[in-house]
């Protein structure tokens, strides 16, 4: 009956988790300042103490530091609040609309002597943005539709498994299923300012050779060859701006999906009675590309009426005509980076102190951000039926080295109190700063309470307020982001 009660519980949780939301706003770059309230409490500091089964995502090593026969569930929920606003010199102050951001997670890890194992699934991070139109942000856009918006969510199912080699050393690891979804609703501007920057093709217009300079980025293929060739014959004098649409306006999945996996290793070490030293390193995922068949790009383009609407020139000028292209898109080689993490925990009657270094891998896997629509073969979408584009952003993120220290308080047997302070830098160049992707907050103070219910169930509760950055991106739209966030969790002994 006991067994029977535990498992419902589990899969209930399990199931919850599953149809939550895992969309979120950046902290340390695309991932969270913690996981778990207990470690979020303190900075995010986690490496070398108990902290429940949030160590999957933490350092699975210190799910050895349980008691021997002892089971644990632990089943939370997160809110990330971000404060988002571009301001341009012309179009004035934008506001993000999305400013809540529901993060679940639940886990269950049994102890049996020297083995310890269990699973996980947590929403592990992203980013997102929502602004009421591209004109809010950049004038020179109007007529691009009601929203400019970005999310980006990215869960992990974990299967951790410990052993304890002796009474100071644990070594284990996990195996991660990983699973993302993305939305994006991204214009820029036809001209040398935007998409006219990435064009990889010579194109004669009025006597003048244009093509890109490909500060931002570069777009070519069969769709960009055909686009430079109306131009160059004159069926198109000109793009006025250019539209990526895919997007299933869902709080619970993204419209490009891919999964794949990844995995963990860790080890915490006890020198002695009051210290405790660990170490981790998590591997970058290996996800397939994110993929929709219910993407859209749009040009708005100036023309030749007969040519945009039959493909035979009639002489007749059409201004900011739009040309709905839908198809297949993909994300290419979009991945989570590898961590290195060492820290210690030092603990002292009824204090404990606990501090981090980790080194977030973001060079390795945000150099570009890389796209390929590929048309459909419709009569809709005329001369670029079945032509395809490759489009590369360039991102030139930086790795990242977050500081976390924290210090935990026992006021009584029952009741616990947590501070800790995360540092780091933003690992986004001002060059290539994006507004719909504001990973930019940089120092988190943390807050945090743990309230024993009896012998068996606890509740812990964590606050974190980051302190707004301001980004200049391209001395034209400037980008303000703060953050409030909280985590809260029920964790039961069995």
């Amino acid at each position: 009956m006991t067994f029977q009660i535990k498992r419902s519980v589990l899969a209930v949780s399990v199931a919850a988790a599953i149809v939550a939301p895992l969309s979120a706003v950046a902290t340390n770059g695309m991932l969270l300042e913690g996981y778990g309230p207990i470690a979020t409490g303190m900075g995010g500091a986690s490496m070398a103490y108990d902290n429940g089964v949030a160590a999957v995502m933490n350092n699975p090593a210190t799910l050895g530091m349980m008691e021997d026969g002892e089971a644990r569930l632990d089943v939370a929920l997160g809110n990330l609040a971000p404060d988002i606003t571009a301001t341009h010199p012309l179009a004035g102050d934008a506001d993000s609309a999305a400013t809540s951001f529901f993060m679940p997670a639940v886990g269950y890890a049994v102890r049996n002597e020297s083995l310890t194992y269990g699973v996980g699934m947590f929403a592990q991070g992203g980013m997102g943005t929502e602004y009421a139109s591209a004109s809010a942000v950049d004038p020179s856009m109007g007529g691009t539709g009601d929203v400019s918006r970005s999310e980006v969510g990215v869960g992990r199912l974990v299967a951790p498994i410990v052993y304890n080699v002796n009474k100071n050393l644990s070594v284990g690891g996990s195996i991660d299923y990983v699973f993302g979804g993305m939305d994006l609703m991204m214009a820029m501007p036809g001209d040398a300012t935007g998409f006219g920057d990435f064009i990889d093709t010579a194109v004669t217009v009025g006597g003048f050779n244009i093509s890109g300079a490909h500060n931002g980025g570069i777009a070519s293929g069969s769709l960009v060859d055909g686009l430079a060739g109306a131009m160059d014959a004159g069926g198109i004098s000109g793009v006025n701006w250019v539209n990526f649409n895919f997007s299933d306006d869902s709080d619970y999945t993204g419209d490009a999906k891919g999964a794949g996996i990844t995995g963990k290793i860790g080890m915490t070490f006890k020198v002695n009675n009051n210290l405790t030293v660990g170490a981790t390193y998590h591997a970058k995922t290996a996800m397939s590309d994110l993929e929709t068949s219910n993407a859209t790009v749009s040009m708005n383009v100036d023309g030749d009426g007969g040519f945009l609407t039959t493909g035979t020139p009639d002489g007749n000028p059409v201004i900011g005509q739009t040309v709905d292209l839908t198809g297949k898109l993909s994300v290419n080689d979009f991945q989570f980076p590898a961590q290195i993490g060492l820290g210690m925990a030092y603990q002292q009657d009824k204090w404990m102190v606990a501090a981090d270094v980790k080194i977030i891998q973001w060079a390795d896997v945000m150099d570009s951000f890389r796209m390929t629509f590929t048309a459909d073969a419709v009569p809709t979408n005329g001369m670029f039926g079945g032509a395809s584009m490759d489009v590369e952003m360039y991102q030139n993120w930086e790795d990242q080295t977050v500081i976390q220290i924290g210090g935990a308080y026992k006021v009584s047997s029952a009741t616990t109190l947590r501070a800790g302070i995360n540092s780091s830098s933003n690992p986004v160049p001002d060059a290539t700063m994006n507004h719909l992707f504001p990973a930019t907050i940089e120092n988190h103070y943390t807050l945090g309470v743990g309230q024993a219910m009896g012998k068996t169930s606890s509740i812990d509760f964590s606050l974190t307020i980051a302190p707004e950055v301001e980004v200049v991106a391209g001395s034209t739209v400037t980008t303000t982001h703060a953050q409030t966030n909280w985590q809260l969790m029920y964790s039961q002994k069995f």
